[in-house]
């Protein structure tokens, strides 16, 4: 079983890189991000390999950091979600984002990967709310927690109202819903029910 390849990049394909390693060359499946992240062809790239055993074939999938390996494998726990449609999802929705749009339950951002239908999109939102809880996710402005969000969702009537007005002004659902958390975290507690402040603080973090 491979778990890591260091090499130089032989060649790119849409959806692989070929590793020369010692002179032989693996053919390695990525996401956009992760083929776009670890150079140019002649360059060296270290890459986390899961390696895909089946009857007929041998994969090696190649990660450029450890949060996105975790995120695949989480991916690819969901029925009807193969190792393709999981690199398509990343490449859509890159790792450090994947966690947000969990849970904030925003289907039109998982639903824009392709392979990702309706019903597996709402599959993928579901299933993945309760098993993603130890995963890191970017925030506009900083590192959260994932459990620092999970649980809060739209908890209240101002929770639910500023996420539905940043939506109306243009936000992607996670992205208002990410930092309406954020700005109910830094509000005064005088002001955590105050709808005002909480998208003033909201548009605030958007546009750090």
């Amino acid at each position: 079983m491979i778990g890591k390849l260091s090499g130089i990049i032989d060649s790119f394909a849409d959806n692989h890189a070929i590793l020369n390693v010692n002179g032989v060359g693996y053919i390695v499946f990525g996401s956009r991000r992760t083929l776009g992240r670890i150079g140019q062809p002649g360059d060296p790239a270290t890459l986390l390999i899961d390696t895909h055993v089946r009857e007929d074939h041998i994969h090696l999938y190649g990660f450029a950091d450890a949060a996105e390996q975790k995120w695949f494998r989480l991916l690819t726990s969901v029925q009807g979600v193969g190792a393709k449609v999981a690199l398509s999802i990343l490449s859509a929705c890159p790792a450090e984002r994947l966690g947000v749009i969990i849970a904030s339950q925003d289907k039109a951002a998982i639903t824009s990967a392709d392979g990702v239908g309706p019903k597996l999109g709402v599959r993928i939102l579901t299933e993945l709310k309760d098993k993603a809880e130890q995963n890191e996710i970017a925030a506009p402005s900083k590192a959260i927690k994932y459990q620092d969000i999970v649980g809060k969702e739209a908890n209240t009537s101002v929770d639910q109202d500023a996420v539905s007005v940043l939506i109306n002004l243009g936000y992607a659902r996670s992205d208002a819903y990410s930092a309406v958390m954020q700005a109910r975290g830094k509000a005064n507690d005088n002001d955590k029910e105050n709808l005002q402040t909480i998208i003033r603080l909201a548009l605030k973090e958007l546009s750090a």
